[in-house]
């Protein structure tokens, strides 16, 4: 099997992504030798309903003939160890980072709550300007936490710094698997490294749950500032493998990966108002 999702965009065309908004989505099957005859099927089914092309994303890459259109890292981290092993397999920037959080008085909390998430995308809202990026529109988080969330299935992770929210992540756990999915901050209090007090303290409460894996998300290859900061926490890296079947040309092809461009200078320099309805004109686009 493999669980496909279409996006109609009259930005980005008619397309089949497996799946929208994940890291990665590995092909369910019995063998290898079974994915041609599956992908054939596929490509039927997309000549049918006229897709502009097919993106699959899994973690392991498909046999040589097939070209990856692009390569990411992802980060675990083994958790089933003792709190002291991982500790001791911390970078001691890392360590440090953790220390100064402490020492500053950040207080890290744990919630299920919409209220917490209304104060995550408050801050989501503060860093995607910084990146020179529209944030994910209000009733995208509304789903997480109506799907996910209100589940049991994830967790937003709140950082208080004198009594005011200054950094936030949310989580997600599946199987025996933690995933970190979102992460903001208020720039303005960066140099007390609330993010790595929030990490530190995930880390701490799905080990203690009895999860196996703390899975760190998707990084790209250029990004080499947040590969490092995934790194200092003793996680293992490893490639994730996406391909893209273009079905006008009849062929996988290659991706363009870009990190920055005008369109971020221009994000970048719109009042949050504006800024936020370009996120929820756009966001459905980009799955």
């Amino acid at each position: 099997m493999i669980p496909v999702m279409e996006v109609n965009s009259w930005i980005t065309g008619k397309r089949a992504v497996s799946l929208p908004f994940t890291d990665y989505c590995e092909p369910i099957m019995t063998e290898n030798g079974l994915f041609p005859d599956l992908m054939e099927a596929l490509l039927s089914q997309g000549r049918k309903a006229k897709w502009k092309s097919i993106e699959l994303r899994p973690v392991n890459a498909l046999p040589a003939q097939y070209l990856p259109a692009s390569v990411y890292f992802g980060h675990v981290l083994d958790i089933r160890r003792s709190e002291d092993d991982i500790l001791g397999d911390l970078r001691d920037s890392t360590k440090r980072n953790i220390k100064k959080a402490t020492k500053e008085g950040v207080e890290v909390t744990f919630s299920e709550s919409m209220d917490a998430l209304n104060e995550f995308c408050r801050l989501n809202c503060i860093t995607r300007k910084d990146h020179g990026l529209p944030p994910q529109p209000a009733v995208f988080f509304g789903k997480i936490h109506e799907h996910i969330l209100s589940k049991g299935l994830g967790t937003v992770a709140l950082a208080k710094h004198q009594g005011k929210y200054i950094a936030g992540a949310v989580y997600f756990h599946f199987g025996d698997q933690a995933f970190y999915k979102y992460g903001a901050s208020d720039k303005a209090y960066q140099n007390i490294r609330a993010n790595n007090l929030i990490m530190w303290e995930a880390i701490r409460s799905y080990r203690a749950k009895g999860y196996a894996g703390f899975q760190f998300g998707r990084t790209e290859p250029q990004n080499n500032g947040l590969r490092q900061f995934k790194t200092g926490w003793g996680a293992r890296e490893y490639p994730i493998h996406y391909y893209k079947y273009d079905l006008r040309q009849n062929a996988f092809v290659k991706d363009a990966l870009k990190l920055t461009g005008i369109h971020n200078q221009i994000f970048g320099n719109m009042p949050m108002p504006l800024l936020k309805i370009a996120g929820s004109l756009l966001y459905r686009h980009m799955g």
